[in-house]
């Protein structure tokens, strides 16, 4: 053979090996060096490498293609898989069909020499390539049939089984547990309720049900895909799917174990906090605990305020504790859902600011009548973000807190109970009636008037002397202000009689000159 066709030669079976050959024999560096497994059938017979023109992985590809369809073709023997040693390079082949090329570089990464690597490898695909012929034989794959028909029997039995324990279980612990939470809960002194630790060993027990149906159903599948040698590999990695996160998971709880115990440990203490302010407040708006200068009602919102603030504190700092804070994608997640609220949340914020302040102002109270804006009605609800108000002809009107807080704000209610609302109407009366006989009819029609209160008594006052007539404004005092509506009409009906009977006429706005006949009318008579 001339040294051109050797080294064309060499050059084929290095190619088929799935690596240039010349680039094995460079890369002698053993250090930090890239590796890929051969499998046939989920089984790994070795591991070779590559370079950086030609990756590990892809020389690896290229060798099982090699050897599946040597392995499938049966009239290749086992024993034809030969070693050809090329000088510089070991050729594993069947017949005229290269599998691998060994290399100097090959044997440096397993620390052995290249010959004896090359014969390692030559047993091995022997026995792969049986192996691969022996799983696909009829009687096999009747064997292997039968046995995944039993397990997919056994799976079937375990869960029917499994599904009758759990329930069982379930009902045999919640019924011994319940009366030792109703004492846990008693000598808590209500930190711990009864109904939420049950709940927590409800969720406890679910998730325990959870994994072991999901440890079954792993179990079945790899079982199963093991049976058969197409699906061989896919069992190995249905267990590496579920087992994987797993032992991610486990190395991080422990890595980070301290931390997740000071978050514990604060989570717990902000708990208890939250309780114990919650109950003092409680107190506090019911009147059992009484604080100097601090109203009742104000014991809700400000406990809303002291919750937030130390929730916040309890963010702020159990931030660095957190598992991941640290990291890139966290501080990036954070930052845009921070813009995000900030952006969205403007009006909402103010509406909440604005129901704090108003609270703290004593601008209104529940059941108050109020006039905001162009709007009256009585108060039903306040929150946060909005008040309701139910007007007198029974529609319900929700306000923004921010609108009341920049806008005027009427109260009708609130001098109303102590000293009494001022219901005051005007009329006009000529100047030929005297006005002490005027002043006379109007306290005559108020104290006709029920709902009006006589101390202070009800009074009158000449508001102006018109051209054509004085203008007259009674005054009266009522103690309920939603009853103001029907107080005005009760009054105006009680004045209109009152003139009437005293035959004196109430100017016109348009008054242009005296008719021939007073403007009065007559007396009412029912109808027989």
């Amino acid at each position: 053979m001339t040294l051109r066709a050797a080294a064309l030669r060499l050059a084929l079976a290095a190619i088929a090996g799935g690596v240039p050959l010349h680039a094995l024999e460079t890369a002698s560096d053993t250090s930090d060096i890239a590796t890929a497994s051969v499998e046939l059938d989920g089984e790994e017979l070795f591991r070779v490498r590559g370079v950086s023109s030609f990756d590990a992985g892809t020389r690896a590809r290229l060798i099982r293609e090699r050897l599946v369809g040597i392995a499938g073709d049966r009239g290749i023997s086992p024993d034809a898989i030969r070693l050809v040693d090329e000088g510089r390079a070991t050729l594993i082949a069947a017949g005229n069909r290269p599998i691998v090329t060994v290399t100097d570089a090959d044997a440096s990464l397993e620390q052995i020499g290249r010959a004896e690597l090359a014969a390692a490898h030559r047993g091995r695909l022997q026995q792969a390539v049986a192996a691969y012929r022996q799983a696909r034989s009829p009687s096999a794959l009747r064997r292997d049939a039968v046995r995944a028909l039993i397990d997919t029997l056994l799976f079937a039995a375990t869960m029917l089984v499994m599904r009758w324990l759990w329930r069982a279980a379930d009902r045999v612990l919640i019924r011994r547990l319940q009366a030792r939470v109703q004492s846990v809960e008693v000598q808590s002194h209500g930190l711990m309720t009864a109904q939420g630790l049950l709940g927590a060993l409800r969720s406890v027990i679910r998730g325990l049900r959870l994994a072991s149906y999901v440890a079954v159903v792993l179990v079945f599948a790899g079982s199963a895909l093991g049976r058969f040698p197409w699906t061989r590999s896919a069992s190995r990695d249905v267990l590496h799917v579920a087992l994987d996160p797993l032992r991610v998971i486990g190395i991080g709880l422990l890595a980070n174990l301290p931390r997740l115990a000071f978050l514990a440990v604060l989570v717990m203490t902000l708990r208890v906090a939250l309780r114990l302010i919650r109950l003092f407040f409680e107190s506090v708006g019911r009147g059992t605990v009484t604080l100097r200068d601090f109203e009742p009602e104000w014991a809700q919102p400000t406990y809303k305020i002291t919750r937030t603030a130390l929730v916040a504190l309890g963010v702020v700092v159990a931030y660095p504790y957190i598992p991941g804070s640290e990291s890139a994608a966290f501080k990036g997640v954070s930052l845009f859902a921070g813009v995000v609220l900030s952006l969205g949340s403007s009006t909402a914020i103010a509406n909440v600011i604005a129901g704090y302040m108003m609270t703290y102002r004593r601008a209104f109270h529940l059941g108050d009548r109020v006039r905001i804006g162009e709007t009256l009605g009585e108060v039903i609800e306040t929150r946060l973000q909005v008040t309701r108000l139910r007007t007198p002809k029974n529609e319900e009107i929700i306000v923004p807190n921010s609108q009341i807080l920049t806008g005027l704000v009427v109260n009708y209610s609130s001098l109303a109970a102590s000293r009494g609302l001022i219901l005051h109407t005007e009329i006009g009366v000529g100047y030929e009636t005297s006005w002490t006989q005027v002043e006379q009819m109007l306290l005559a029609a108020a104290a006709r008037t029920r709902g009006i209160s006589r101390d202070p008594p009800p009074f009158v006052l000449e508001k102006a002397l018109g051209q054509f007539a004085v203008t007259y404004e009674l005054n009266v005092y009522s103690r309920d202000a939603r009853a103001m509506l029907e107080t005005y009409a009760a009054l105006h009906r009680n004045v209109l009689d009152v003139f009437n009977e005293r035959d004196v006429q109430i100017m016109v706005p348009a008054y242009e000159g005296d008719p021939a006949v007073r403007k009065v009318a007559p007396p009412y008579k029912r109808p027989a």
